[in-house]
């Protein structure tokens, strides 16, 4: 009697499960391929750039796009109010937007997670304090206390990334402590605790890996919001300061030409807006493909 062998498929990899929930949103998958194109346009800027961001020709001044009356085909984007190609300040700065959020975010990441993991995990005094100096932090607008921060640091593209950071830092705070409470009372915990587990190993190793999937969704959205905040510290002067290509310096430097040149002002604003979009549409995705319930539904 023969015996039929039944072959059973493998489970489906994590990173395949993820593509496959990430991939079932289309705004998510379109912000990753705009996100891709803006990443590889600031690292190839060099090669990309048909003009150096700070080269200037007095000879084109407020040069019109090319598809524009009086545009020229080798300034395809136009010129600024001192001729320097805007199409060529766009690539280099996005560099600058890019660095921006991964500076901000690394900062505000890891010392947030740190600060929260301990709130959450050691509880009593050590968290009433750590919670009561957050809640102070968040009373402030977040642009009015970086401008705060900034102003005592003073002007300067590494102030403002600080002051960001600090800025974003209660939300990471108060994400990881409300994860860490959760995961602390399950069985896990619990089983590696009477096994013998040291408290480092139980706060690093078993509990903050499973805290990990808000933290990056929240992550992604923090980067938009550090490039947001950054070039409106730009723009009013307490960012990068000129004649550095940053999005929110260019715009500040054009605001006076906003009426007789259009591009000068609405380039460098379209960058921003399809920047943070593209980012936060990549955040819904990552939320869509890590969360469990959405995963059930």
């Amino acid at each position: 009697m023969a015996v039929s062998e039944t072959k059973t498929a493998a489970p489906p990899s994590g990173l395949a499960e993820f593509w496959f929930y990430f991939s079932r949103n289309r705004g998510a998958v379109l912000g990753l391929v705009i996100f891709l194109v803006i990443l590889c346009l600031a690292i190839a800027a060099p090669v990309v750039a048909p003009h150096s961001p700070t080269e200037q020709n007095r000879a084109v001044l407020l040069l019109p796009p090319a598809f524009a009356p009086g545009g020229q085909l080798t300034y395809l984007l136009g010129t600024d109010p001192v001729g320097r190609d805007i199409l060529s300040r766009l690539i280099y700065g996005a560099r600058f937007s890019l660095f921006i959020g991964l500076v901000v975010v690394s900062l505000s990441v890891v010392s947030g997670v740190l600060i929260g993991l301990i709130a959450g995990y050691f509880r009593g005094r050590i968290d009433t304090a750590i919670m009561r100096v957050m809640d102070i932090v968040l009373a402030f607008p977040s642009l009015l206390l970086a401008l705060v921060l900034v102003a005592v640091l003073g002007p300067g593209l590494l102030n403002a990334m600080i002051a960001i950071s600090l800025v974003n830092l209660p939300h990471f705070v108060r994400l990881t402590r409300a994860s860490v409470m959760t995961e602390r009372t399950k069985d896990y915990v619990i089983g590696s605790q009477v096994a013998g587990a040291g408290t480092m190993r139980l706060m690093f190793l078993t509990i903050l890996p499973n805290c990990l999937a808000p933290l990056i969704v929240q992550a992604t959205l923090a980067f938009s919001a550090a490039i947001l905040d950054a070039a409106a510290l730009g723009f009013l002067g307490m960012g990068a300061q000129p004649p550095t290509p940053e999005w929110g310096t260019m715009l500040a430097e054009a605001r006076e030409f906003i009426q007789r040149a259009w591009w000068v002002v609405t380039f460098p604003g379209l960058a921003i807006l399809i920047t943070v979009l593209a980012i936060n549409l990549m955040g819904d995705g990552l939320r869509d493909a890590l969360d469990p319930k959405l995963k059930r539904s």
